[in-house]
């Protein structure tokens, strides 16, 4: 099994232009003491909206770790994979992040439910899980109700791991990821879960459950920080006590996925993984491509011009590429301003109305969403995009650069 290291960060690069950026902050953070794994993640659904394919993100990437001699552990995550999916990324990928979100509530035969029920009767006493406050009461009942819902799930996980090992041997990571759905999991069912996917015999190093509050595209986490900071923590102490009770690697941490820009759970995160030395997996994807539509409007002349014109396309098909991201985004329309308003705007005032910095009044939630999440409009330019963003390459690449590690990496490995 791959060994992923304590702390790791997601990284999207759409159009494998920014690799060499977006390594610049993880040096920086070295350079200060703290040594984050890179991932760079892109999904089925990325490549299909884009026309790329896999193999171009561990080229970018392999290029980025050459030539700025990166000495330290880095990956390239199939994200969001499924079985029907996993194929094209076996070669380029050794990060799998599997996706069973679309199994969970499918009930699961009662017979199977029954049998996992009867192989843990640990779970249906009270169980103390040290770093818990409370002792976790479930009944067999209760553990049955869960295992209905996930079991299925599970299966489909271990399905799909035992694909990747066929096909290319064990040496990967590998993440389940569960947050794609209506309701968060609790610990106790995160418990029961972990159990589960234990007897799939997957080596889980990463879990990726839902978290209660909002984790919309691009902007920071909407939710009680209270009740999400007892979550992570709770969450934290979980894993720990799955691992050593059910055989998962003692590496096993969480993974807090659309993680970008969530500004107000960083300390949050950082002050779990203090106290109790946990490590973190945080993944990120279209903030990258938001850096590079800053950089292009600050240029000027044809980059702002595009900018533009990216706005005033995505701003006409607003149910089309907002539909696929429905339940993580929240746009008001009402507040997305007219083309003929931003086509009046200057490079400085268009980067100010995306740039997650909520404390200028120039900032625009509801544009920086939309803009997030019709990338693919940029494809459609073909050519003219990608060239921009090498004409432009220095001010683009600072824009990312700082991003990653002003915002992001710093305050939640270092503070701020």
């Amino acid at each position: 099994m791959k060994q992923l290291p304590r702390f790791s960060f997601g990284v999207g690069d759409r159009f494998a232009h920014e690799a060499e950026a977006q390594l610049a902050a993880f040096e920086k953070l070295a350079a200060a003491g703290v040594v984050v794994a890179p991932v760079w993640n892109k999904s089925n659904r990325e490549h299909s909206f884009i026309g790329s394919e896999p193999a171009s993100v561990r080229e970018a990437a392999a290029r980025a770790v050459a030539a700025r001699r990166w000495p330290h552990p880095w990956f390239v995550d199939a994200d969001h994979i499924r079985l029907e999916t996993v194929d094209r990324f076996l070669e380029s990928s050794d990060f799998f992040t599997i996706d069973v979100a679309d199994s969970i509530g499918k009930p699961a035969p009662e017979a199977d439910v029954r049998a996992f029920v009867g192989r843990h009767p640990e779970l249906g006493k009270p169980v103390s899980v040290p770093g818990i406050a409370k002792v976790i009461r479930l009944s067999e009942e209760g553990v049955a109700a869960i295992a209905k819902n996930y079991l299925l799930a599970c299966r489909e996980a271990g399905a799909i791991w035992r694909h990747i090992v066929a096909a290319r041997g064990d040496e990967v990571v590998v993440e389940v990821s569960m947050d794609e759905t209506d309701e968060p999991q609790t610990p106790p069912q995160l418990l029961v879960i972990l159990a589960l996917l234990a007897e799939e015999s997957i080596p889980l190093q990463t879990i990726a459950p839902k978290f209660t509050g909002r984790f919309n595209k691009g902007v920071d986490y909407v939710g009680d920080l209270g009740q999400f900071e007892q979550e992570f923590s709770d969450d934290v102490a979980v894993c720990a006590f799955a691992a050593r009770h059910y055989g998962l690697p003692e590496s096993l941490k969480l993974s807090v996925h659309s993680g970008s820009d969530k500004f107000s759970l960083y300390p949050v995160i950082r002050r779990t993984l203090a106290a109790t030395g946990a490590g973190v997996h945080l993944k990120t994807a279209g903030t990258t491509w938001l850096e590079e539509v800053i950089g292009l409007a600050e240029a000027g002349g044809d980059g702002l011009e595009l900018s533009r014109e990216i706005y005033a396309y995505a701003l006409g098909h607003v149910d089309e590429f907002c539909a696929p991201y429905a339940a993580v985004i929240d746009i008001d329309r009402t507040k997305l301003p007219p083309v003929a308003e931003v086509a009046g705007w200057s490079g400085q005032r268009f980067a100010a109305a995306i740039r997650h910095v909520p404390t200028n009044p120039a900032f625009n939630p509801h544009l920086r969403q939309l803009l997030h999440v019709s990338f693919k409009v940029a494809a459609r330019h073909g050519g003219r995009y990608t060239d921009l963003l090498r004409s432009n390459r220095e001010i683009v690449a600072r824009q990312v650069t700082e991003n990653i590690y002003d915002r992001h990496l710093k305050p939640l490995f270092i503070g701020s």
